[in-house]
């Protein structure tokens, strides 16, 4: 799904092409784990297709409740070690292990992020422009917490 730089959406046009890059993220996923057959890699791309799974509902609910300008997400930046340009983006095979299904997640995920950083540029000063903040921000966590687990077993220094 590509979102045209300097486009402001409607917040419903916005939710829905959210909901769908979000659908999509989740069909990504899916195909990947049919098609892996290490058990770690697979248990890694179930837990990321869940967090898709969790923030499409989200977006759901607020497409059909409204947005709600009190919510306690967090707004604050969240930086990422940018491993996705580490590694190749390349479609995921059956023999992929864990290291390369997290790098497979990664790049998914920072694909994300590039979508909802692009919605939010165009959307600057707009009243759905928090929103849109907000999205990026979850992305951007669930980006780094698969950089972080991707630093913690497979970057050690020893």
């Amino acid at each position: 799904m590509s979102i045209e730089a300097g486009v402001c959406y409607t917040y419903e046009a916005a939710l829905e092409k959210a909901i769908v890059m979000e659908e999509e993220g989740f069909r990504n996923y899916l195909h990947a784990i049919q098609i892996v057959k290490d058990r770690q890699a697979k248990a890694i791309l179930r837990d990321a297709a869940a967090e898709e799974l969790t923030h499409k509902n989200k977006l759901e609910m607020a497409l059909l409740e409204g947005y709600d300008k009190n919510a306690e997400e967090m707004h604050k930046e969240v930086s990422t070690m940018n491993l996705n340009y580490v590694f190749k983006q390349q479609e995921i095979a059956a023999d992929a292990d864990a290291r390369t299904s997290l790098a497979y997640a990664i790049h998914l995920e920072k694909s994300a992020v590039d979508f909802y950083q692009r919605l939010l540029d165009g959307c600057e000063g707009a009243p759905m422009a928090p929103l849109f903040k907000r999205l990026l921000m979850d992305e951007k966590r669930h980006l780094k917490n698969l950089e972080d687990f991707y630093e913690r077993y497979f970057l050690t220094e020893n």
